[in-house]
């Protein structure tokens, strides 16, 4: 197979310069602006709610078992929201202290960073590396500055009048007031304290009316399907609660973790630094950096070697990754449901609309709406932008990589899927499904008959490439004297080439289970060359066939074949039907054919069946349409 082949067709041009295309996407374009700006102009409001909403997902679980316990409705809403800010504050507390203790003892430090900085330099004659570059820009510096220039001559040089002399000028302030000393002080503390006390009152509202709201939620997004639109909302609330609690013990147990591994070290305000790590923790890939950049800095300046900024550095390399890599697995899986673009999106997103805030909320948020949007359809474009989850389904991958021409990551894909799943399955769960694709789009005219001829050839390489791979899992192809022997099969397309390429599949696997098969091309069994094929006898026909929507043409072919071998049981293998054995009767009836396979999996199963008691010439009678009902229905 070739490394590279050339695109099946030009790539589509798309116009969006249509009436209503311009309009839904200037339709669009408003509303996320408007969202946007009342996102950032309204963040005295949404912060707190956006805080409350993340903190009411913490608390159902907690305000649902006491009111199962019979404590009525409103109490265990009180007692979880104290709970809550109770461990809120307390944290507060410690950080406010840590944090008042290491600014009274920061100038303690001076002489140890110094010294520092004085050793980096490796001498201090200017001859070291960092001295040479030192002087290099200072000189540098004085070439654009012109510092190196005589001074001009002063504006109050003895030789001046003294009416032209300049007059030094200074300027005083009063005293401040005791109001305005009142306002400077409590001035910082009011949007925190507000900020604080809406969060305090969505929270009790929000787990108060817990079901209007929902109830409400459910008639914007799902009322013509309530049942479903519930479901989706529970399992949604239910996923982002345990979340939340198991991360938030996760990253409180990896704070505890380091404040102790920190005060053993030695770093002064471990306790701190416990507080900020377990915060931090809720920012993937970056949070535990950032996290240690601050102790390793303090510790830094603290030490006058270098042990106790390297045991700090490495107390973090060994908990984090114990932490993400074996506790968080075992307990949830491995991953928020974002994808890695979109935590970092997401976080400089929302800090730039909400500040630090945005920060450490940026993750719990765009999860929410990612689970949304895997749950409530017309936000299905957030989890296809911001999941984790493959974009493109296996089948619709594969069938890219065919119109692309690139052939050799359809080759990879292969690979990797056949690692766990057998050829039959492969094939009937991408290659088939991604035929009946272009099958779909050859009947809107976007293919000819040149370039589904070329799909053909890609495709037919593809499975040249995979004839090692084991066709049914647990089931090794029979080779040499002890293959079987039995009637033989003629496996045959219906009309065009994509037909032709699931004839190639087919013939394959029954080749790798030893049965005698035979496959002819289209063209044999038109109108004009039916009567003129040369098969032999066969015993058993496969028709291989992707127009699902027109049955008429499937019923014309085989009545073409029944009147060339009518001793032939014919098998319609409709491979983009239905896997319900209704549709599968349905068809059988339409088209006469003796059955129907809507996979290659079923196909194989009638087949065996067939070989099994005897078909055509040997007298036996092979399964008919009663045997329909016998066939599997899964692929898998």
């Amino acid at each position: 197979m070739p490394d590279s082949a050339p695109p099946l067709s030009d790539p589509p041009r798309f116009s969006l310069r249509t009436r209503h295309g311009t309009a839904a996407l200037g339709q669009g374009a408003t509303v996320a602006a408007i969202v946007i700006a009342a996102l950032y102009f309204g963040r005295a409001v949404f912060v707190p709610l956006a805080l409350a909403i993340l903190l009411s997902f913490v608390l159902a679980p907690l305000v649902r078992g006491l009111r199962r316990a019979g404590l009525g409705r409103v109490p265990p809403v009180i007692a979880g929201v104290t709970l809550a800010f109770a461990i809120i504050l307390g944290l507060g507390g410690v950080i406010g202290g840590q944090v008042t203790f290491l600014a009274e003892n920061l100038p303690q430090y001076e002489g140890t960073i110094r010294q520092k900085i004085r050793s980096i330099k490796v001498d201090t004659d200017g001859s070291g590396l960092l001295g040479r570059s030192s002087a290099v820009l200072r000189d540098l510096a004085n070439e654009f500055t012109g510092a190196d220039r005589p001074a001009a001559q002063s504006a109050t040089a003895p030789g001046l009048p003294k009416q032209q002399q300049t007059v030094p000028v200074e300027i005083t302030h009063a005293e401040p007031t005791p109001l305005e000393i009142i306002g400077e002080v409590a001035g910082p503390l009011l949007a925190p304290l507000a900020t604080f006390g809406l969060v305090l009152i969505f929270t009790i509202f929000i787990l108060l009316q817990r079901e209007d709201l929902r109830d409400r939620l459910i008639r914007l997004l799902g009322a013509r399907d309530l049942q479903r639109t519930t479901t989706a909302l529970d399992d949604a609330a239910e996923r982002l609660s345990r979340y939340f609690l198991v991360q938030g013990a996760i990253n409180a147990t990896f704070g505890v973790i380091i404040g102790m591994g920190l005060w053993w070290i030695g770093v002064p305000n471990p306790a701190l630094w416990g507080v900020v790590a377990a915060m931090l923790r809720f920012l993937p890939y970056i949070g535990a950096p950032l996290a240690a950049a601050f102790p390793a800095l303090l510790a830094f300046a603290v030490a006058p070697g270098w042990s106790m900024t390297l045991w700090t550095i490495g107390l973090f390399a060994v908990v984090e990754p114990i932490m993400g890599q074996l506790v968080e697995p075992l307990l949830y899986g491995h991953s928020t449901g974002l994808s890695s673009l979109a935590v970092v999106v997401s976080a400089a997103f929302w800090t730039v609309l909400w500040g630090p805030v945005g920060l450490l909320l940026a993750t719990p948020l765009t999860a929410c709406l990612v689970v949304l949007g895997r749950h409530i359809a017309p936000l299905e474009f957030l989890d296809i932008l911001l999941g984790d989850r493959p974009p493109l389904s296996p089948q619709e991958t594969f069938y890219q990589r065919l119109v692309a021409g690139n052939m050799d990551e359809a080759a990879e894909q292969a690979e990797a899927y056949l690692r766990d799943h057998s050829l039959v399955d492969y094939y009937d769960d991408v290659v088939l499904k991604a035929l009946a694709l272009a099958e779909r789009d050859a009947a809107r005219g976007h293919f000819d008959e040149t370039l589904l001829e070329r799909l053909h050839k890609a495709v037919r390489a593809l499975v040249e490439d995979l004839v090692d791979h084991e066709a049914v899992a647990g089931q090794p192809a029979p080779a040499g004297p002890n293959a079987p022997v039995g009637p033989a099969v003629l496996c045959a397309p219906a009309r065009n080439a994509i037909d032709e390429t699931g004839c190639d599949l087919l013939t394959q696997l029954l080749e790798k289970q030893g049965v005698p098969v035979r496959s002819v091309p289209a063209v044999q069994i038109s109108a004009l060359n039916v009567m003129h094929l040369e098969a032999g006898r066969p015993d058993l026909i496969c028709l291989s066939y992707f127009g699902c929507d027109n049955l008429r043409a499937a019923r014309y072919v085989v009545r073409r074949l029944r009147r060339r071998f009518p001793a032939a049981k014919i098998l319609l293998g409709l491979w983009c039907l239905s896997e319900e054995e209704n549709a599968r009767n349905t068809a059988l009836s339409a088209t006469g054919a003796d059955a129907v396979a809507s996979s290659l999996r079923q196909a194989l199963a009638y087949i065996a069946v067939a070989r099994a008691g005897g078909a055509g010439r040997d007298g036996a009678a092979a399964p008919g349409r009663d045997a329909v009902a016998r066939l599997p229905t899964a692929t898998g």
